[in-house]
């Protein structure tokens, strides 16, 4: 029988961790007006948390909803910032009892892992293997079901008062994404079921990357010990298998699908398919080719779209210039992961800070 784990709730609500929690959340945020106001008076703002939580008068509040168009438009709904300390209190406690069985291969939002170590692994894979799956799930985050994602931590967390927390957390984002997704429909599912099923995590979460990778988790596992590729590797909801046997691939193009129905998520029919690594992958903003790597088209377009937006803007509604020079900066050091410095110096050539 699988281990579970109880007794978590006194120290998730300990000053200590909410503490801990607090000032995780408020890293690169201290200068925003949220953060600011809770910072003033901090020491009785997480007493009263660890009061409402201990009593169970904790209630989520409001998202704010805003769309980013980078490197496609999405919709992030932001919590409140006294939530987002509730989300790292509840995530510091957690964590450490599913990152012990989390895959090598999971690379988002882990420590030690990444974007570049991300790439790195799937360029040696592309370098070192003849053939490629590389696989899509249709509007991720909208379309994690509230109940799977339940069922899956609550195989190991036990502690009732942990679980109401969680609860808590996923019936906050009830509805927030229902724009997003289509209707979908499983075996045994009647004709209402898309529409009495919550789903949906926001994406501005620290929980969502957090449940995202314990769901996820379950597709890594299957992957491993059912298709067994050479080379795996996933980033988020991308992911890629790396083998020398095609067959073993289109196998792998048939029952990955269908496991991923059993979470009640869908593989992208025209995005998912197999390849040789001869004729390059693109995966999180590059193209890996076996003898190089390069930054998408459409990543440096997007730069440089946003480079000249900001210089038609008049001087005083521009983005202070140490907001573009981190901009850049930012931008420059993911570019460099490539071998693309000619490319570097002719964008630059049009930024102007």
């Amino acid at each position: 029988m699988a281990k579970t784990f109880r007794n978590l709730y006194p120290q998730l609500v300990s000053f200590e961790n909410l503490w801990l929690a607090y000032r995780k959340a408020r890293r690169g945020k201290r200068y925003k007006e949220p953060v600011a106001w809770f910072e003033m008076e901090v020491e009785r703002n997480l007493l009263q948390l660890q009061t409402e939580l201990m009593r169970k008068t904790y209630r989520p509040g409001a998202y704010h909803h805003f769309y980013v168009t980078e490197p496609k438009k999405r919709l992030i709904s932001a919590a409140p910032f006294r939530d987002r300390v509730v989300h790292h209190a509840l995530v510091n406690v957690i964590e450490p009892i599913f990152e012990a069985r989390f895959s090598e291969a999971s690379y988002a939002c882990r420590r030690g892992k990444g974007t570049h170590a991300a790439i790195e692994r799937a360029h040696w894979g592309v370098r070192n293997r003849e053939w490629f799956l590389k696989g899509d799930i249709v509007k991720f985050f909208p379309s994690v079901d509230h109940e799977v994602t339940r069922a899956l931590l609550f195989r190991k967390v036990a502690d009732a008062d942990v679980r109401w927390l969680i609860g808590m957390v996923l019936d906050s984002c009830r509805g927030v994404l229902d724009a997003e997704r289509s209707p979908a429909w499983f075996a045994g599912d009647d004709l209402l079921a898309p529409a009495f099923r919550p789903k949906g995590l926001p994406i501005g979460n620290l929980t969502s990357q957090f449940f995202a990778n314990v769901i996820l988790n379950e597709l890594d596992q299957f992957v491993h010990h059912e298709i067994r590729p050479r080379e795996y590797v996933r980033y988020s909801d991308d992911f890629v298998l790396f083998d020398n046997d095609r067959a073993k691939l289109e196998d792998g193009l048939r029952t990955i699908p269908a496991f991923l129905e059993s979470l009640r998520l869908k593989c992208h029919p025209s995005k998912t398919s197999v390849r040789r690594c001869a004729h390059g992958l693109k995966f999180c903003g590059f193209r890996l080719l076996p003898q190089t790597r390069r930054l998408n088209g459409q990543t440096i377009s997007r730069f440089r779209d946003r480079m000249r937006r900001w210089q038609r803007m008049a001087p005083g509604c521009r983005p202070a210039a140490e907001r573009i020079t981190a901009s850049v900066r930012a931008w420059l050091a993911h570019a460099r992961f490539g071998n693309c410095e000619a490319m570097i110096r002719e964008v630059l050539q049009d930024v102007r800070v």
